[in-house]
């Protein structure tokens, strides 16, 4: 049901971890995801520590979701110098392509601990359903 629209993302993303680049705005860093079937929707599941959820913007154009957020510095206050910083900073954001089988109109959106949550739903039109039969000698039902 998902499609990668990118295969050198995770190449980018690793070779930005060794080097300590963050994303811009031109040249986003990837996040992390999971993506996973359960009961009657696809579930996302992005990675992001430390984002507010002012900071995180989701769109659908047509079939392509596009999840964007950005981590800024904390704000350095008198007295404070900074001795080590690993945490990525910048712009995060992730394209996917979405299949018609999934309803973008319903999507549903969750954020806790750290963790973006999407919930698609399957369009009822890609569910199965019974069809029947006409004619002279009764109606039948069989699966479609």
């Amino acid at each position: 049901m998902l499609m990668r629209t990118d295969p050198f993302r995770e190449m980018d993303r690793i070779l930005q971890q060794m080097s300590g680049a963050s994303g811009t705005w031109s040249k986003p860093s990837v996040m992390p995801m999971d993506a996973y079937r359960q009961g009657d929707a696809y579930v996302i599941a992005f990675d992001l520590p430390g984002v507010s959820t002012e900071a995180i913007d989701i769109d659908v154009e047509r079939n392509m979701l596009t999840v964007k957020a950005e981590r800024r510095p904390a704000e350095e206050s008198d007295g404070v110098q900074m001795e080590l910083s690993e945490r990525p900073l910048g712009v995060f954001s992730r394209q996917i392509m979405l299949a018609d089988t999934l309803d973008t109109e319903h999507i549903e959106a969750d954020y806790d601990a750290g963790v973006l949550t999407l919930r698609i739903p399957i369009a009822e039109r890609a569910k199965p359903r019974k069809i029947a039969i006409g004619g002279d000698s009764g109606r039948k039902q069989i699966s479609g």
